[in-house]
């Protein structure tokens, strides 16, 4: 594990001040995107009071704080509104490939035309969040059979040095055929191919994608809560 593994303890704060800051909305220290893009919210380490005004303020009466795997805690006036184990998982180096994605022809790059495809997927296949622009954090793949999107994966948050990988998933009808990790692959090369890493998360229930991504080379770094909440 290298020292730089540090960043992916707040990678939410760590894109939104980095790649991502041209996609944040700020109010102090206190930050989150912008609508329908993400609904992930970042706050200091250590917040005080005026962080969590801040964020409250940023959100809105009743706004939705997505803190997703933040270990800071609001305050008791915030409502809870899920709580959810997960793991983290990373690539084991820069020097580990991906040589079986290189020669891939049926991955395409998705692009905003195919917006609506993948929202439908999403619908249907329910990998967790996607809104509107979740494509504009980083670039998506995806597997079409007969004109119909059925896979893809994209890139999500960038703390310094490194990639998430994200909304993976394969429509119910095209599960079992491989689909999932030749999406995967395909993103960890051209990760990998620019000098960064890439991680992911993964819900711990979710025991066949924690099975895949073993399978495809991940490692688990640690356990992670996500967690989510209602501002007063």
């Amino acid at each position: 594990m290298t020292s730089d593994a540090a960043a992916l303890d707040h990678p939410v704060a760590q894109s939104l001040l980095g790649q991502h800051a041209e996609l944040a909305r700020r109010c102090g220290r206190a930050a989150t995107y912008l609508p329908g893009v993400a609904t992930f919210c970042a706050v200091p380490a250590e917040p005080d009071a005026t962080d969590w005004a801040d964020l409250a303020r940023l959100l809105g009466s009743g706004g939705f704080a997505d803190m997703f795997s933040g270990p800071a805690l609001p305050p008791s006036d915030w409502e809870p509104v899920f709580e959810l184990e997960g793991r983290q998982m990373l690539w084991p180096g820069r020097e580990a490939g991906a040589p079986r994605a290189a020669a891939d022809a049926a991955v395409l790059e998705l692009g905003p035309e195919d917006v609506p495809d993948m929202l439908d997927l999403v619908a249907r296949a329910a990998p967790g969040p996607f809104w509107p622009r979740t494509c504009e954090l980083g670039t998506y793949l995806g597997i079409r059979v007969q004109g119909r999107l059925v896979a893809m994966a994209g890139e999500r948050l960038r703390p310094p040095g490194w990639t998430e990988i994200s909304t993976v998933c394969t429509a119910p009808e095209a599960r079992g055929q491989g689909h999932a990790g030749r999406v995967v692959l395909a993103l960890v090369e051209r990760i990998l191919a620019r000098g960064e890493r890439p991680f992911l998360h993964v819900a711990e229930a979710n025991t066949g994608a924690i099975a895949l991504y073993e399978r495809l080379g991940f490692e688990s770094r640690k356990p992670v809560t996500f967690r989510g909440f209602r501002t007063p």
